[in-house]
């Protein structure tokens, strides 16, 4: 492993990490990364364990994970845990599910509201408009079915 990796600043970790420092920092603030101990006259040194639970935390927020859920899961991290990390991981594949029924409703809400302005043949009323004014009461499907 290159020596950067072995000892870092935490202007390294960043780079190294492709994030910022005020990230890392706001990470330790909540309890998500560690705060190295700081030698006396020196300056706090990070592993490849900090970059690796930065990847961690990474790849959780790219499945959606909020950064509570994240710190319940680095909770279960030792690896004994994988029924409460299942459960975790279930949840969040409910909430996914949820929101692409919720994008598909939306889409074809708008889809219509489109049709409706292509074939609309009244100069003064747009029916994208006025549907958005009704809160879509007319439209085929409303947001909130």
């Amino acid at each position: 492993m290159p020596e950067a990796t072995k000892s870092m600043t935490i202007g390294t970790l960043a780079k190294v990490a492709d994030t910022h420092v005020e990230t890392i920092r706001y990470y330790q603030r909540r309890g998500l990364v560690g705060v190295p101990e700081k030698p006396y006259g020196g300056i706090r040194r990070y592993d490849e364990r900090a970059v690796a639970r930065l990847h961690f935390i990474r790849s959780a927020q790219w499945l959606g994970f909020s950064l509570e859920e994240i710190g319940e899961l680095l909770k279960l991290e030792d690896g004994t845990h994988c029924d409460e990390a299942r459960a975790l991981a279930e949840h969040k594949l409910n909430d996914v599910c949820r929101k692409i029924a919720g994008l598909r409703r939306m889409e074809s809400t708008l889809d219509s509201l489109v049709e409706r302005c292509r074939c609309s043949r009244d100069p003064q009323r747009c029916p994208m408009i006025h549907s958005l004014y009704t809160d879509l009461s007319d439209a085929p499907e409303n947001l909130d079915a």
